[in-house]
């Protein structure tokens, strides 16, 4: 088995003076870093103190699963003829909450809309879904269903 690692730094940026001495008194700021690559800016959720504006980790985990699942279906598409034009995801998740205050991911639903080229195989392409989702390293790790609806464009011939 051969492993890999991952290494992330994340950083609380919030603390105005008071650290968390309450609940309201300090920003759920911070900052995600990794060697070489560019600095995420990371708060809560806007319903947990958080801002807007900022990735939270829920956006992430989405985004990790919608990312993964892309790049295991442009591997497989590449190794099966099917010319893949444009890809796109309107991926979205549920975060269910308990009265107490736990809670965790319900489900995420991943729509990719992907276009291929007017020679290539929709039905192929649409099939090559199935085996990127048993792929996705992230799915895989995951205890929640991820639900796969993708939608295969082909060009007419005047369309290209």
């Amino acid at each position: 088995m051969t492993r890999h690692e991952y290494k992330i730094q994340v950083a609380w940026s919030g603390n105005d003076g008071t650290g968390t001495r309450s609940y309201a008194g300090y920003r759920r700021d911070h900052t995600i870093r990794s060697a070489g690559k560019p600095v995420l800016a990371g708060s809560a959720d806007p319903a947990f103190r958080g801002d807007a504006a900022r990735y939270n980790p829920e956006d992430l985990l989405v985004a990790s699963l919608a990312a993964c699942h892309m790049l295991s279906y442009l591997h497989l598409c590449a190794d099966a003829g099917v010319d893949v034009t444009a890809y796109r995801d309107d991926a979205g998740g549920v975060l269910s909450l308990n009265s107490d205050g736990t809670g965790a991911f319900s489900e995420v639903t991943l729509r990719p809309r992907v276009t291929v080229a007017a020679e290539s195989d929709a039905a192929l392409a649409r099939a090559l879904h199935e085996e990127a989702h048993r792929r996705c390293f992230i799915a895989a790790s995951v205890n929640f269903p991820v639900r796969v609806e993708p939608e295969i464009d082909v060009p007419t011939p005047n369309q290209e």
